[in-house]
């Protein structure tokens, strides 16, 4: 698995309001790798992680993702790639709070068509990788901010993907929790070989992975573990 920027630039407003959020960013990205993108609010972190997920779309430059150019995809074959390939967690929770837990983290098979009692299985499987197996049939609401991100987490994995995005992870939890997440992170990068790519404030998190992204007004800079 690769996944490659290419001279991107991401502008976002019209005329004299135009904002260059991202200025000619390549970068590479291998297989198992974790990565941490970091930087100041406004500088540019989280639009290059919506780019990289195929979330948004550049106005010059190529994302590749396993030698194809994710550029040249129709919607439909877009959606397969972030359903099937990708998963996402946010510091926002985007949890349907009324539905089960179950039923949360069976959403992205169910919008791909999975067979309900397959979606079901994989959905458990999920929940046991971040112990809450016990927590399925319990409504999302009902959760506290540390399961609910552990919920995510098993949303995010549900599809078996290559990469997870993880925007602010620990953003909204104390200390013991943003810890929990955290160690479930790293082990699911280094047992199951997932790619991480992280985008935090948190030094602590991003001293973790194996390079970390610095992005200052749109522009990238790298430094690696010595």
């Amino acid at each position: 698995m690769s996944l490659i920027a290419s001279s991107i630039t991401k502008v976002y407003g019209k005329k004299t309001n135009r904002f260059t959020a991202l200025k000619n960013v390549s970068l590479t990205i291998r297989d198992g790798e974790s990565i941490a993108i970091i930087g100041k609010s406004g500088s540019g972190k989280s639009t290059l992680m919506h780019v990289l997920a195929a979330l948004d779309r550049p106005e010059k430059g190529k994302i590749e993702f396993n030698g194809q150019n994710v550029e040249t995809l129709k919607a439909s074959k877009l959606d397969q790639l972030r359903n099937r390939d990708f998963g996402f967690i946010f510091q926002q929770f985007f949890l349907s709070a009324r539905e089960s837990v179950l039923d949360n983290v069976m959403l992205p098979l169910k919008i791909g068509g999975v067979p309900l009692r397959a979606r079901k299985a994989r959905a458990l499987k999920a929940l046991a990788e971040v112990d809450l197996t016990d927590k399925a049939r319990s409504k999302a609401n009902d959760l506290s901010g540390g399961q609910k991100q552990r919920v995510c987490i098993a949303r995010a994995l549900v599809g078996d993907p290559k990469v997870i995005f993880a925007d602010e992870p620990t953003g909204n939890l104390d200390s013991e929790n943003g810890q929990r997440v955290t160690d479930l992170l790293f082990r699911l990068n280094k047992q199951k070989g997932i790619t991480l790519i992280i985008v935090t404030h948190d030094e602590e998190l991003a001293a973790l992975c194996d390079r970390r992204l610095h992005m200052k007004d749109g522009i990238l800079t790298e430094e690696r573990k010595s």
